[in-house]
């Protein structure tokens, strides 16, 4: 099985939230089974089902996130330098060439996408137009709406 790339940054994000549910949400949730086990009968008690919900939920979630970790090809970005070229974990500053609006994106693992933050998977549409390409070559993608052409203007390893 290949490992999954991440970026140093992104693993770190995925510990502290792996932390957080651990130490903080874990235990707030046994203290509510707790609590809702000492009204009584559980068959009818709607706040224990709901705790217990909670509680697989979570449990899912926490080992969805060590499993991750575990399989984690952490990659520091900071110590690549591809000479201008795109590769995982680089910050791309791009040119919509049809409506002239300029966009950043950072390429990084399927875990800590997040678009409305500018992280791109890998495995997007536009991460895998990018890939290999240099600052100052024009791309298209192909979007929903159609073809897209991008120019790559800048390329950075942070």
């Amino acid at each position: 099985m290949s490992k999954a790339p991440i970026t140093a940054k992104g693993a770190e994000k995925l510990r502290e939230q792996l932390h957080q549910m651990k130490s903080v949400e874990r235990p707030k949730i046994i203290e509510a089974i707790a609590e809702a086990r000492a009204h009584g009968d559980l068959s009818e008690n709607a706040e224990y089902h709901a705790a217990k919900e909670q509680q697989s939920f979570l449990e899912g979630r926490i080992k969805e996130l060590e499993m991750h970790l575990a399989d984690a090809q952490v990659i520091d970005v900071t110590s690549v330098n591809a000479n201008g070229k795109v590769v995982f974990g680089a910050t791309v500053d791009l040119l919509h060439l049809e409506n002239d609006t300029e966009v950043t994106y950072q390429i990084v693992g399927e875990m800590e996408a997040d678009i409305d933050n500018g992280l791109i998977s890998i495995s997007s549409p536009i991460a895998r137009a990018l890939i290999g390409k240099n600052e100052g070559d024009v791309t298209s993608v192909q979007a929903p709406g159609g073809e897209v052409e991008y120019e790559i203007l800048e390329v950075r390893y942070e």
